[in-house]
């Protein structure tokens, strides 16, 4: 310090006709600027004055020819990852230290300035400078971000959540850097502070360390990834994961909503995946169709023979009545068989099951290598169920509804074919159709009087 005070103390006209001397310049600058050395604060503007001018062209040169020739460069760089940097303006953001070593340097030239005051200007710019490559170092971390993402492993391993942190902890570091350089102490001074602050940190940070955790987990684990599925009842979630940060998650929901949920909740609650049922290339179908318990009965002779014509059923027809007329001959007696009861025979429900299975072996949309049946349901009060059970081929939802849509439109126009009847609560307009039955035949009665 006692050297710039020195350098300071100097006049500006000695200073000035040392550098055009050693220049080999012969220009009389006393005879034009002597008065100079007469008027202190003028010395301490023109030269600042000077100092800020050459900052500022410094910084004009930087921010139009540098970063120019940086942007060739990159432009006919053979890879993509020098156009991602220079793109989220990683250089652009470095620009600002050439002002900032113009100031920290040209300070120690400005006469009659205090040392306090040198000192000051200095320690600021160092702040400046701390704030100038945190938030540069923060722009490269989104660089590495986003090149990351254009790789495939992004979709299961996302990193938003990491790079979230590094940065907290990069601004966290220069934060302390800038008090530091202000309060002229070194950083370790502040930093060696942390253990006592330790409660306070957690207390107000507590969501960003449990979303932190829960972030590792959920990716480690390959819990959820951008662009899966969810639903998390407990949110109101339901749709795509478009984003996964530090602090939160963001779902799009299929009405074109956003539920934003807090990442350490997805520890914390349960939530559905369907990746697996993407993924697996089969989305199930399980819908019941409720009949009507009063339609279910035995097929007569002229029935079976009817049924015998549908394509699906031939066979089926054929290996029933052989398997059933054996068991009716080998545990019944002749003059037994004429009783209904005593035999076994063809059921119009059971046929309309097995009708329902061997349409869906042959629906072309539907997995003949996954579980496929049509299972009868327990009885209740609104009819005896009838399930279909298997796997479409396509789990796209709307063409997944539409197969589904196909194979119920068919079962539900051929169940009256097999003397059934879809059971359906009676309706107001049903309620209606009965009331001419209910009333009295008021006209009768009063002629009769």
């Amino acid at each position: 310090m006692n050297a710039s005070a020195d350098a300071s103390d100097t006049p500006v006209i000695d200073r000035l006709e040392e550098l055009l001397e050693q220049a080999a310049i012969d220009v009389p600058v006393r005879e034009w600027f002597g008065w100079v050395d007469l008027h202190p604060a003028l010395q301490v503007l023109i030269v600042s004055g000077m100092v800020l001018t050459l900052a500022w062209f410094g910084h004009l040169v930087g921010r139009r020819y540098l970063l120019r020739v940086v942007d060739l460069i990159a432009a006919r760089a053979p890879t993509w990852w020098a156009r991602e940097v220079t793109e989220h303006q990683v250089f652009e953001r470095l620009v600002p230290v050439i002002p900032i070593v113009i100031i920290n340097r040209g300070v120690l030239l400005v006469p009659h300035l205090a040392p306090a005051m040198v000192e000051f200007v200095q320690r600021l710019m160092l702040a400046t400078l701390a704030i100038v490559l945190v938030r540069t170092f923060g722009a490269l971390l989104n660089a590495v971000h986003a090149i990351y993402n254009r790789y495939p492993i992004a979709q299961g391993r996302p990193i938003k959540g990491y790079v979230q942190v590094v940065k907290l902890l990069a601004y966290l570091f220069a934060a302390f850097m800038v008090i530091a350089a202000l309060a002229n102490q070194s950083p370790w001074y502040f930093i060696s502070g942390l253990g006592a602050m330790t409660a306070i940190i957690i207390l107000v940070f507590r969501e960003t360390i449990l979303s932190f955790v829960a972030g590792i987990q959920l990716v480690n684990n390959d819990l959820v990834r951008v662009g899966d599925w969810i639903e998390m009842p407990q949110f109101d979630a339901d749709g795509d994961v478009i984003d996964i940060a530090l602090n939160v998650v963001r779902v799009q929901n299929w009405d074109r909503t956003f539920t934003v949920i807090p990442t350490h909740k997805f520890l914390e609650h349960s939530f559905r995946n369907y990746r697996g049922m993407r993924d697996s290339g089969g989305r199930r179908i399980s819908r019941t169709i409720h009949l009507d318990l009063a339609t279910v009965r035995f097929l007569t002779d002229g029935e079976i023979e009817r049924f015998r014509r549908f394509r699906l059923l031939r066979d089926y027809i054929d290996h029933k009545e052989a398997e059933l007329a054996e068991w009716n001959e080998s545990h019944c007696a002749s003059d037994e068989r004429d009783v209904v009861v005593n035999t076994r025979h063809l059921t119009n429900l059971g046929t309309f099951r097995a009708y329902a299975l061997r349409y869906l072996e042959t629906h072309p949309s539907i997995h003949q290598d996954r579980i496929l049946m049509v299972r009868q349901m327990e009885p209740t009060p609104q009819g005896v169920g009838m399930q279909i059970y298997g796997f479409t081929t396509d789990t796209r939802w709307p063409q997944y509804e539409a197969i589904q849509g196909d194979i119920f439109d068919h079962l539900l126009a051929v169940v009256p074919e097999f003397g059934l009847r879809v059971y359906q609560q009676p309706s107001g307009h049903d309620v209606l159709a009965l009331r001419p039955l209910l009333q009295p035949d008021t006209a009768g009665h009063s002629g009769s009087t």
